[in-house]
């Protein structure tokens, strides 16, 4: 080949080589770009250090690297990339526009050990079989027409707490009329007897103690660790490691767990094969009823029944303890809001009768009061979600398979949403706020999450509260001991829990004959 043949096809090459990088020049530039990357990435595990490496809880140090890099950037959690979204006007476009994309769930262990491999809605991916279960759920449980059949339950449930408060008061009070109470196992009590009466027709008294402490334990486990994040979660390829013992917990408690409702599942099937009436059904009764024709994806029917019911109530147990102890913590510490939620009772209750679930409607001051709990702690990411398609949000290109990490807790302290947004103040739920709910109509305060794969069971959870701490502060004086402050410091899981406990003293505001409740009329309703 002579110099000029050489020379013609090396010109070639160029002005091909020009062309086309040309193109993927003008490709690129007609492509959104992509969130602006978190530095500090390692090797292999990435960001994974901030979820639970740092010295602040994950959610601080993220609403920490938002103040740097916006109200959305990506990180990479072992090989998974994530998109941390930290304002509401996102979060809007993620619950509209993208909501079906964001509402499928990624995959991880504690979910598919605990749940029988997804069985739980809850926990399984967006679709069909998603779709029919909430479908039931929210029709057969969480319904206005279920809300109201089961006023009943819940007053009962609280005027029990009362009485056992009461009685354990006038055994046990001190010198100045004071008993003191951690508040953890009362409250956790009355939540455990509320939602198991109505998802499994049961509850626990003196009498069975130790079988309530067994369930009351497998429960706190099992969403404790749904809250834990394992290697091989971030990383697939080292998922046989098991380093702190957290799979082998999580296997051992899937195993307690079966047990447990396995008695309750065969007690009902029993109740049905032998004719017996059934005055009211509960879920378990209900799910039997129509599980047979549901398409469940190949699932065994009983393991999604296994895995629905246990998963309700661990969540809704813990969940309203929570925001419950919290509430009670933040009116320990601001003692004139207390004054104005016990002075409301007054004016609207009185000190003749006991509060009811009708009444909450009227107690304007309390809604708010939990209103500002929840946002000032709530579960501080909105549940695990995953980009099932590529999208555009808020202008950044974001791939299919990205983690979505919604930072309620940055969200909920946005300066320019709420002023002081740090400090406890209901009033802003009378004044500048009003009208605002939690229900997911406004996406500033999003403590249930928002769209398709917002909690079901919020009003629930919302009422028990409401009741409980209502009931319990009309019917006794409050306070801490030596008028202390409450140690507000927190631990991170699946919500945000009190690092320490909640000690109160209390003594009684209403009568004797109030507080200790007919007990021929207790047990006729339970």
């Amino acid at each position: 080949m002579d110099v000029a043949a050489v020379a013609g096809v090396i010109g070639l090459l160029l002005i091909s080589c020009y062309v086309f990088f040309s193109f993927l020049k003008r490709g690129s530039a007609g492509r959104a770009p992509k969130p602006p990357v978190a530095a500090g990435s390692w090797p292999l595990i990435g960001h994974l250090y901030l979820l639970g490496g740092s010295s602040k809880p994950p959610y601080e140090t993220l609403g920490a690297l938002a103040d740097k890099y916006g109200a959305i950037f990506s990180i990479r959690i072992g090989v998974y990339p994530a998109v941390v979204v930290n304002s509401w006007e996102l979060a809007k476009e993620c619950f509209t526009t993208l909501d079906v994309i964001v509402s499928s769930r990624p995959k991880f262990t504690a979910a598919k050990i605990l749940t029988y491999n997804y069985a739980s809605f809850a926990f399984s991916p967006y679709g069909k079989f998603w779709r029919e279960m909430r479908k039931i759920t929210v029709s057969e449980l969480l319904s206005t027409r279920r809300f109201e059949l089961l006023r009943d339950v819940r007053d009962s449930e609280v005027q029990s707490l009362l009485k056992e408060l009461y009685r354990t008061w006038v055994e046990k009070r001190g010198d100045s009329d004071d008993l003191l109470v951690e508040m953890k196992q009362w409250l956790g009590d009355i939540n455990l007897n509320a939602f198991l009466r109505m998802i499994a027709g049961k509850r626990f008294s003196a009498e069975n103690e130790q079988q309530a402490r067994r369930v009351r334990r497998v429960l706190r486990e099992f969403f404790r660790l749904m809250g834990l994040f394992v290697v091989g979660d971030a990383i697939p390829a080292l998922g046989w490691l098991d380093l702190g013992g957290e799979v082998k917990n999580m296997k051992n408690t899937a195993i307690e767990l079966d047990r447990i409702v396995v008695e309750w599942l065969e007690d009902h099937r029993q109740k049905r094969d032998t004719g017996e009436t059934i005055a009211e059904q509960d879920f378990i009764d209900v799910l039997l009823s129509v599980i047979d024709g549901v398409d469940l994806a190949g699932y065994d029917a009983d393991n999604v029944i296994k895995a629905t019911c246990s998963t309700l109530i661990a969540a809704s147990v813990d969940t309203t303890t929570v925001s419950t102890i919290w509430a009670l913590s933040l009116l320990m510490n601001n003692r004139h809001a207390l004054k104005k939620v016990q002075d409301e009772l007054d004016e609207h209750v009185g000190k003749e009768r006991l509060v009811h679930d009708s009444d909450i409607n009227k107690l304007v001051y309390l809604q708010a009061v939990v209103k500002e709990t929840l946002r000032l702690y709530p579960p501080p990411f909105s549940g695990p979600r995953e980009f099932t398609q590529d999208c555009i949000l808020g202008g950044y290109h974001i791939p299919a398979g990205s983690r979505f990490i919604l930072n309620l807790w940055k969200m909920h302290r946005d300066p320019q949403v709420w002023s002081e947004p740090s400090e406890f103040q209901p009033e802003r739920f009378l004044g500048t706020h009003t009208g605002m709910d939690v229900k997911g109509k406004h996406f500033e305060l999003l403590p249930f999450g928002c769209g398709r794969r917002s909690c079901p069971g919020l009003s629930f959870a919302l009422q028990m509260t409401h009741l409980t701490l209502a009931a319990l502060l009309q019917a006794f004086e409050v306070t801490t001991p030596s008028n202390a402050q409450v140690d507000m410091t927190a631990t991170f899981g699946l919500t945000v829990i009190k690092s320490t406990p909640l000690e109160i003293l209390i003594k009684p505001r209403l009568s004797h004959q109030l507080l200790l409740i007919d007990e021929a009329k207790e047990n006729s309703v339970h």
